[in-house]
């Protein structure tokens, strides 16, 4: 009897082209998509388990075994909640949160980006995660010390690192809006992991915020510069799809001092689109 998980394993595997998981197409498939023994390899279990999974006599796989599934699977933020769903209801038991992927940007939104070179621009996430940014936005950044991490992230930045009083003026306003974004998204499992992660680092600064649940205001945002001085920015925020779980970030001076000092900015090198590996 089949079961909504091994449903689920069973047409996306049907439905993921071999060549999107680095496997050579081959010109005598007989079947749609994965082959049950490239799952099966991919994710280091037997052929015989996964059948048992998709066939649904096996309803109670560990969570190890589903992490592998979904990582072989390329599942996406989306997909990993949905999986953990059907692994619950399949099972009767609760599952804990899944293993998250390494958020990813997508080639059509690297393609947007770049449309906003030599601007100030960047994706991010609700977590704070600096995802991808234009050449402008690193000559803005680097020297404030927010991309100094192999993974840069804002939230992390404002509450850890103390430059970050210095850069942001208004530091409490910067601070409240991190804390709120939190509790949007990207999903809650992955926002209270963070959470978790991030409340012995950065103290009572951080867990007072978590509990105000008071919508901040966001207005113009003041960035002290070593070089530009204080800049005055407008942010516009363009939510991506709900799959990507990102929002590409617009800077744009909000007075003719601060686009003069932009300008002096960007003319001390060429503009290239820079990602976070």
């Amino acid at each position: 009897m089949s079961t909504p998980l091994g449903d689920f394993l069973r047409a996306k595997r049907d439905t993921t082209q071999p060549e999107a998981l680095g496997l050579p197409a081959g010109s005598r498939r007989r079947v749609p998509g994965l082959r049950r023994s490239e799952l099966a390899t991919l994710a280091g279990i037997s052929v015989e388990y996964l059948v048992r999974i998709e066939q649904g006599s096996d309803r109670n796989p560990s969570p190890a075994v589903v992490n592998a599934l979904a990582d072989a699977l390329r599942l996406d933020i989306a997909e990993r909640e949905h999986l953990r769903y059907l692994t619950k209801i399949t099972s009767g038991t609760c599952v804990g949160p899944l293993a998250q992927p390494r958020p990813n940007v997508r080639p059509a939104v690297f393609k947007l980006l770049d449309q906003f070179e030599p601007g100030f621009a960047f994706i991010t996430n609700r977590l704070g995660d600096v995802l991808a940014y234009t050449d402008g936005f690193e000559l803005l950044a680097r020297p404030a010390g927010l991309l100094d991490a192999d993974r840069p992230n804002l939230t992390r930045f404002v509450f850890t690192d103390r430059r970050a009083r210095e850069v942001f003026p208004d530091w409490d306003q910067v601070a409240d809006e991190r804390a709120f974004d939190l509790w949007l998204g990207p999903s809650a499992e992955r926002s209270a992991q963070f959470k978790a992660e991030l409340a012995p680092l950065a103290g009572d600064d951080f867990t007072r915020r978590l509990n105000q649940h008071a919508l901040p205001p966001r207005g113009t945002l003041r960035w002290t510069h070593p070089a530009a001085g204080e800049l005055r920015l407008d942010r516009e925020v363009m939510e991506l799809p709900p799959t990507d779980a990102q929002q590409m970030v617009v800077l744009l001076p909000a007075d003719d001092a601060t686009a003069d000092a932009l300008n002096k900015l960007r003319a001390t090198r060429g503009a290239s689109l820079r990602v976070v590996n």
